[in-house]
């Protein structure tokens, strides 16, 4: 079986980059490019379930998406210093231009120092700007107009397309050799995280009314069946039981059923095999038994045993929100300006840019609250909203609390 892996930057780089991970037997890319590095997370965001791994054409997209938390899957990038720098002074030179007088961004300061030592090249004349996190394009662009007239080296395609107007402007594009050596660390990490996604979850599910299990089984990507002693059997994977509970943290539907049945007991086991897996999830039925009514255990190899939650979330009708602030960590008032703006909205679901303009705070902060609600099944995601520009998506939210 072949591995996926998402190819993310400038459109004249993405096919370059593709043909050199496809020439690794077994590997297939999915070619993604965009206009500007800004658009990085919301591509990611969108394909995140085609992929088994993200192999970015640089530096920059691949941090701007990491810091937007888009990346579930493992990611690398393509290195541009050594043999890329090297080529691109080479070029440079040919062209007539003096590469002892240069501006460089993105590339540390210490790979430029030792790609142009390896040349017996000085370095007094030549001004570097390292990626940070707080580098942007714009700043970029201000840098290297800063200064007396000299050749320029980019990693940026918006750098680039700012530039090369009024300046002699050289993009870096990755080598071969580069983008092997990224491919071959992303594959050891990705085909890793594929086999153990794929281990099988078993789901015991003790509960009165079936009503909304099939549904639970299916947003967790597995099937139902009945199981002996009116038990009910929910097959998945390890994957999508761990992004359903947040790393295996809380299982929201555990809420949810809780909400029309006294008694529900869930028992997972994740195994490598399904009769491992069926003793595992018997283990955790047991315990989840010994804790209460309502009760999920989560049991994995090496006798180990995860509670993902005991009781359920106490309902807002019953304006215990003190207690739902501890339990999700937000406060009251924040609490209380969701459930204003959801009954604003009435049926109709919520953006997160929305939520964040109410609550005064980033969309980023945004997301990670309706993150905390939806994990305690209090918030569900129904839908991603494009937002007309560059950035990423808005993901649409129906507030229940």
């Amino acid at each position: 079986m072949g591995i996926v892996i998402g190819v993310v930057g400038p459109h004249d780089l993405v096919d370059d980059v593709a043909a050199a991970c496809e020439e690794q037997p077994g590997v297939s890319a999915l070619r993604l490019d965009y206009d500007h590095e800004s658009q990085a997370p919301a591509i990611v965001e969108a394909h995140a379930n085609a992929v088994e791994g993200w192999l970015f054409t640089g530096i920059v997209p691949y941090m701007l998406s990491r810091a937007a938390e888009a990346l579930t899957r493992p990611a690398a990038f393509v290195d541009y210093s050594g043999a890329t720098l090297l080529s691109a002074l080479a070029r440079l030179q040919y062209e007539g231009q003096d590469i002892t007088r240069l501006s460089i961004d993105t590339l540390s300061a210490a790979d430029v120092t030792a790609t142009f030592a390896e040349a017996g090249l000085p370095t007094s004349e030549v001004r570097t700007l390292p990626y940070r996190p707080e580098m942007t394009s714009k700043k970029a662009v201000a840098f290297h107009r800063r200064g007396p007239e000299h050749p320029v080296i980019t990693c940026l395609s918006s750098v680039h397309e700012a530039l090369r107007g009024e300046m002699h402007v050289l993009r870096l594009a990755p080598s071969v050799r580069s983008v092997r050596v990224a491919l071959r660390q992303l594959l050891l990490t990705a085909e890793g995280q594929a086999q153990e996604d794929a281990q099988i979850a078993l789901g015991l599910v003790e509960v009165e009314n079936e009503e909304g299990l099939l549904r639970e089984a299916t947003a967790l990507g597995g099937t139902l069946a009945a199981f002996r002693g009116g038990t009910h059997l929910l097959v998945t994977t390890r994957g999508p039981l761990h992004d359903a509970t947040g790393g295996f943290a809380a299982l929201p539907m555990l809420s949810r059923l809780a909400a029309q049945n006294e008694v529900v007991r869930v028992g997972f086991g994740l195994g490598r095999s399904a009769a491992e897996a069926e003793s595992l999830a018997r283990r955790a039925l047991g315990r989840a038994r010994r804790i209460g009514d309502v009760a999920a255990v989560l049991s994995l190899r090496a006798d180990t045993d995860i509670v993902l939650e005991s009781v359920p979330v106490p309902p807002a009708d019953a304006q215990n929100l003190p207690l739902i602030a501890r339990r999700v960590g937000l406060s009251v008032p924040t609490l209380e300006k969701l459930i204003e703006a959801q009954a604003a909205a009435g049926d109709e679901p919520l953006t997160t840019r929305e939520i964040a303009d109410r609550l005064a705070v980033q969309q980023r902060t945004a997301r990670r609250m309706l993150h905390r609600l939806e994990l305690a099944g209090l918030a569900e995601r129904t839908g991603n909203l494009t937002s007309g520009s560059s950035g990423r998506p808005l993901t649409l939210y129906r507030l229940t609390l």
